[in-house]
């Protein structure tokens, strides 16, 4: 049987947990739909969850992730900023960089 090293990481703030995988999938999801509860329906998520962690992102961010409108033809929805995209850019990177470093210890284990 060979062993092989996973791992899950976040990203936290003094407040707490502020960018994992859910919360950046979420994220991702907001910006293909457009929307938060279009984006929570798809998660299998309630709606007032996904705008609970979608403030927590913008309380523990320097610049808002995501703003939400209420004007337009449609009645507005919610809108991933630079910010957002770039912090979603971030925690992938970080995340095949971890992935990469792990496959690399993988050796390691095989001394057990």
């Amino acid at each position: 049987m060979e062993l092989f090293l996973k791992n899950r990481f976040w990203v936290e703030t003094e407040q707490g947990k502020f960018l994992g995988e859910g919360r950046i999938e979420l994220l991702e999801l907001i910006q293909k739909l457009g929307s938060i509860s279009k984006a929570a329906s798809a998660m299998k998520m309630a709606y007032r969850k996904a705008w609970g962690l979608c403030q927590s992102m913008n309380e523990q961010s320097p610049k808002p992730l995501l703003i939400q409108q209420t004007e337009g033809k449609r009645g507005g929805g919610t809108q991933v900023t630079e910010d957002g995209k770039r912090a979603i850019q971030v925690y992938r990177k970080l995340q095949q960089n971890l992935k990469l470093y792990s496959a690399t210890q993988n050796d390691l284990l095989k001394t057990l």
